[in-house]
């Protein structure tokens, strides 16, 4: 067969294992309850100070189930570089330029560009780990971002696109791409044959070393809300939706592919919907219902067995 033709048949790859659905679903559910989690969050804390609370917190305890797991801390300095830039691009600026658009753009919209996560991973990782296009992830993904503009559609259509709301827009945009930038890393650390917990566990410790110095430089007080909602939401987002969450979804990234692991940051937006209509008393319109059929069916679609032949 010559390069041509192996670059035109079409992708054959693995189905998912059971394992695989596992880490799948857990990272959903754990991520859907998250946006709960950082609602109960907003308040005299400043944004980035509560995201140096939750990484100072999940960073000792992924590197403790590292140890557990036999896995070695000590590596090259080679290597911790790279975790430096995991940590930076992954564990700290992603969620920090989240916070920063969401000043100036509905949580719909910035849910909307989060999803597109999904693609963008699908080129990124064609061209840093030269990874095949699979041609039905990319339209599971492009159902699944429709969906979830569907879904949002009012906060969507209520917000004008003025000199404010087009900053946010390229805000969240290069937080989606610093967010698939680190799991390109991820990526890459793991065909290293460095493990997930381990390679987290550092990139956790110098994110929030990298966040805590941008939090003094912007004069930021690093004050923490005693109340027990506050407390309570930083045990979740630190243990389950970082701990747990990241280290399904990158062990599963591993293992399934960048593009069909980013599948999750789709549904999530969707599925918290569901969460939304039960703590928060939101309706669904029949818009909604449409676009979460169309995350649906963009989820089975990247689930479904491939065809062999």
């Amino acid at each position: 067969m010559t390069e041509t033709e192996i670059r035109r048949s079409p992708v054959r790859r693995a189905p998912f294992t059971a394992y695989d659905l596992t880490l799948y679903g857990v990272t959903i559910v754990v991520w859907t309850f998250s946006w709960l989690g950082i609602h109960y969050q907003v308040g005299p804390v400043p944004a980035e100070v509560s995201v140096v609370w939750r990484f100072a917190l999940a960073a000792p305890i992924m590197m403790g189930l590292a140890r557990l797991n036999g896995q070695r801390l000590a590596y090259p300095l080679a290597d911790h570089a790279r975790f430096v830039v995991l940590g930076m691009l992954l564990f700290s600026t992603s969620f920090v330029l989240f916070y920063q658009a969401a000043v100036y753009l509905a949580s719909g919209l910035l849910a909307v560009v989060f999803s597109l996560a999904s693609i963008i991973n699908v080129f990124l990782g064609a061209i840093v780990l030269r990874a095949p296009i699979d041609r039905r992830v990319v339209a599971a993904g492009l159902c699944g971002t429709f969906g979830v503009g569907l879904l949002f559609y009012p906060q969507i259509v209520g917000s004008s696109l003025d000199a404010g709301a087009l900053k946010g827009l390229g805000i969240s945009i290069l937080a989606t791409l610093c967010f698939c930038a680190g799991n390109m890393m991820s990526a890459r650390l793991q065909r290293r044959g460095i493990p997930v917990f381990a390679a987290s566990g550092w990139g956790m410790v110098y994110g929030t070393i990298f966040l805590a110095i941008v939090a003094l430089v912007l004069g930021r007080s690093f004050i923490i809300d005693p109340g027990p909602v506050y407390l309570g939401a930083l045990v979740y987002l630190a243990v389950f939706a970082t701990v747990v969450a990241f280290a399904c979804y990158l062990t599963m990234l591993g293992r399934i592919g960048a593009d069909r692991a980013a599948y999750a940051m789709v549904v999530t937006p969707a599925s918290a919907m569901i969460v939304s209509s039960i703590f928060e008393n939101y309706r669904f319109t029949p818009l909604a219902l449409v676009g979460l059929a169309a995350v649906m069916a963009g989820n089975l679609l990247v689930l479904r067995s491939p065809r062999r032949g």
